[in-house]
């Protein structure tokens, strides 16, 4: 339950106050963490005896053994290295620390399991409130979600990481979906706003960036102020983060909220959508058209339809870029230099793009 990278930092810990060698061992005997050189990984015998025995603690071959127990059920044992008192009170203080350990995450494992079940629509409606009074959840609160996508080793625990970055009450609440997707349930103040809600997101990307050189990104549901709504404010930031790797390859952070047109194409039927861009190209493929074409449509649009501006950047001739227009005007029929036909081939592209998506959703 408690990750090996806490237990070793909680014994390190205390060997720099007492200055005395320990080491946390699992129920079977396996050594989990250590401040004693060489003992990492390995397996003390007769660890398995001590678990079944009625004995609390004992003394073998200059180590001291203490259990570590919750609700008569030993969960790990510690060992002291040393015979005299001061080992056996070091030992104690540390079962102590360890069961204190124990006892919280229990209590944030029945929470975080609480809100994972919240989020996944597997709870009743009449369920969810109970349970909430029953944890100290407080319902009437403002809340959102913020779902990270992070390629990042098996090994690193990112879960951790977050949840130093946010304040130490019950309010707030991080659960991982997987090794890559990280759910942060998070309190919002009344003040809370966009630019606020964003640069959190920010500062995630930003702390976690010094952790792994992987890509980042953060998607951002939109904000409620029901426990029983939580669960729509992930699927808002679970869609952005899918918006967002097909329309907006290049953005960190995605918000529900101003996906705009990208929201809309993404829920259409693929059917509709091979339908639409036939009647538009009207037999023609976008992969039919030039590299260079698309580049300077993509310029023209980013330059709201100016043939100065845009023919400027590209470094271009203006005769020359009116030469590239008139030239895809030919095949589709489309002026861009009218508003209305630069719209359509728009949200032509984006079509094209979300039906050769990996990450498209079917209906």
């Amino acid at each position: 339950m408690i990750s090996n990278q806490i237990l070793q930092s909680t014994i390190e810990g205390l060997k720099s106050i007492t200055r005395r060698d320990m080491s946390v061992l699992e129920r079977d005997g396996k050594v989990c963490a250590s401040t004693e050189e060489g003992m990492m990984n390995r397996y003390i015998d007769g660890v398995g005896y001590f678990v079944t025995s009625q004995a609390e603690n004992q003394l073998v071959l200059g180590y001291q053994y203490f259990k570590v127990s919750d609700n008569g059920v030993t969960e790990y044992v510690v060992i002291v290295k040393g015979d005299d008192d001061d080992a056996y009170k070091i030992g104690k203080i540390a079962a102590f620390q360890l069961l204190t350990l124990i006892v919280a995450y229990k209590e944030r494992f029945d929470k975080d399991n609480f809100i994972k079940n919240l989020l996944l629509d597997n709870l009743l409606l009449v369920d969810i409130y109970g349970r909430a009074k029953k944890l100290r959840i407080e319902n009437n609160i403002r809340r959102i979600v913020y779902l990270l996508d992070v390629e990042a080793p098996a090994e690193l625990n990112l879960a951790e990481t977050v949840r130093t970055m946010l304040p130490s009450n019950t309010k707030n609440f991080v659960t991982a979906v997987d090794e890559r997707n990280i759910i942060i349930v998070k309190e919002l103040k009344e003040k809370d706003e966009k630019d606020s809600i964003e640069a959190f997101a920010k500062e995630l990307i930003e702390t976690l960036s010094q952790e792994t050189e992987a890509k980042i990104r953060v998607s951002i549901g939109t904000a409620v102020s029901d426990l029983k709504n939580i669960s729509n404010s992930y699927k808002e930031a679970k869609m952005a983060l899918e918006v967002g790797k097909i329309f907006d390859e290049e953005k960190a952070i995605i918000n529900y909220t101003y996906l705009g047109i990208g929201r809309l194409i993404y829920q259409l039927p693929m059917t509709l959508c091979k339908i639409f861009v036939n009647e538009v190209l009207q037999g023609i493929s976008i992969d039919q058209l030039e590299e260079e074409t698309l580049s300077t449509v993509s310029k023209f649009f980013e330059n709201n339809l100016n043939v100065s501006e845009t023919s400027r950047q590209l470094y271009i001739h203006r005769n020359t870029l009116v030469y590239r227009l008139d030239k895809l005007q030919k095949l589709t029929g489309l002026d861009l230099r009218n508003f209305e036909a630069a719209i359509i081939f728009k949200i032509t592209l984006m079509v094209h793009k979300y039906m050769n998506s990996p990450d498209k959703h079917m209906y």
